[in-house]
This record gives C-alpha cells, structure tokens and sequence, in this order.
C-alpha cells in the first residue's frame, strides 16, 4: 500500500556514537577481500593492526551505521519488500582506523514511481569534533509502496556508461562463508546467513550483502585507478542491478574515466552498474 510520504520524509533517525577500535578496521577490510595475496604489502596496511594501519575508504558505509531502521513498525513501510537500489560516497578526509566516529541519517527525498518508491537517504559521517569524514547517500526500492501522489524530489539521473570496451579488468573470487563473515560489521540480516529465510525470498542459497559486493567492487578500483592512495577519492557511485551468492567470481569492468561495472563470471550476470569514481589527479584537480 501507499506511504506517508510527509511521514517518511520527517522521520527521526537516531543519531549513532560508535567507538572503533583498530581490529574493527582491519576486520572489514579482511571481510570484503583485502589481504586475500598475502605479499601485496600494499593490502597488509588495511588489515594488519601491527602496522600503521589504514582504513579502506569504503568503510564508510558501515560506519556509524544506523541499523534497519525501515523495519521499525511506525515507518509504514513492508520491510519485507524493502530493496537497496543505488549507493554513493563522498570523501571528505581520510577514515580514522580508531576513536568515536558519528553518523547523522536522514530521508532526503522520495519519488512516486507508480507501483513503487524510491526514497532517498544520506548519512553524514563525522569525528567528535565534528569534522565531516565521509558522506553516504543511498537509494532504497520501496516495492509496492507508489502511489502516494507527488514526489517530494525528481530522480536522480545514472551514469551512463562508456560504449567503448572498458580498459582494465580484474576477477575477484569471493569465498563461500564471505557473508557470514561480513555480516559481523552489523548487519545480521538472516538473509545473508539461513537458508530457510533465502529460500522464502525466491534464492537456492544465503546471498552475499549488496555493501560486500561494493567492498570488493571498490577494492578493484582503488587499486586499479588509485593505487591504494586515499587521499586521490573524491567520490563513488552505483546502482545494485543483481545479487552475488558467497563464493562466486565477481569481475568488475573499469574504464580509465572512472567508470565501472561488474558482473559475476560464473553466470554473466552483471550485479553493479553504471558506477562511477571521480578521482583526483595529482596535482589535486578532479579527473
């Protein structure tokens, strides 16, 4: 049925106090892949707390993170039909790998799509200081949940990408229990780890977390197109178009613009699309 939209839009997200520690921050990295080639000492700074630890930028989007909070039963909203769309990060400093980090979440649109919703969110991520550390907006599908009358924005245009053959091409084999690993950063959605809950919602098997599949999708392009520096990202982009099952191939398909795309090899089915990095160059400039 139909959302409040005014509802929705007004709804008070509590803010979130996390204290990090360092074994947080290598756990994530180890949980989306980084350090899979033990002699790359340039992954072992993202996963070793021995050493002077980095956090992979990616991080952002499960810090301070303020849990499921469609399922809560005051938002309207059927958190069975709930799907996440589209995500995006902007950086404005370097991730700490410890002490108190706040996330402020908020709905900042929603957009009557006839049978269904999009609403749109934004988590801004700060220090305790207050110094802004990275900005999370997210697109959620609310199916069957249209029809409300007005949109309060207009959609968000994709990116399109490059009809050219992308440039670089890198395979990532994800490992069988990637989900049950990943999801000890928060998110203990069963349909990530049972069987049974995976098999009501139409998968043979557990799917892998839609923001692990952008951790290993990020993993390519940051080493693909930044060479692990973090202070070269400005900002990352993409539309979920497919789940990934623990154990499949993902290969994410990179142009030198800093567009992307990736699908799983096993099925050729593509999961992400049209992403989009902007970099900084060298001298600081945006790409």
């Amino acid at each position: 049925m139909p959302i409040d939209a005014q509802h929705l839009q007004s709804y008070a997200i509590p803010e979130v106090r996390e204290q990090l520690t360092r074994v947080d921050t290598a756990f994530y990295a180890l949980s989306v892949g980084v350090g899979m080639d033990p002699m790359d000492r340039r992954q072992l700074g993202f996963v070793d707390p021995d050493r002077d630890l980095m956090a992979l930028p990616s991080m952002a989007v499960v810090m301070a993170h303020p849990g499921f909070w469609l399922a809560n039963s005051d938002t309207g909203v059927d958190a069975t039909r709930v799907v996440h769309g589209e995500q995006e990060i902007i950086w404005h400093a370097p991730l700490p790998v410890e002490g108190e980090v706040l996330g402020r979440t908020r709905v900042t649109g929603l957009v009557d799509k006839g049978s269904n919703a999009l609403m749109y969110s934004e988590k801004l991520l700060t220090d305790s200081t207050g110094a802004r550390l990275a900005t999370c907006r997210m697109t959620t599908v609310l199916r069957g949940a249209g029809g409300f009358g007005e949109s309060t924005v207009k959609a968000r245009p994709v990116h399109e990408l490059p009809e050219r053959v992308p440039e670089r091409l890198f395979d990532f084999p994800t490992r069988p229990e990637q989900a049950l690993y990943y999801r000890l950063n928060g998110d203990f959605n069963p349909l990530h780890a049972d069987p049974d809950t995976a098999s009501q919602a139409g998968f043979s098997r557990p799917i892998l977390h839609g923001l692990c599949t952008l951790g290993v999708v990020f993993h390519a392009l940051f080493r693909e197109l930044a060479d692990y520096r973090p202070e070269r990202l400005q900002a990352m982009r993409m539309r979920f178009s497919s789940p990934v099952y623990p154990g499949e191939t993902i290969r994410t398909e990179i142009w030198n613009d800093g567009s992307f795309r990736a699908r799983v090899v096993e099925r050729d089915v593509v999961v992400v699309n049209n992403g989009k990095l902007d970099l900084a160059d060298e001298g600081g400039a945006q790409r």
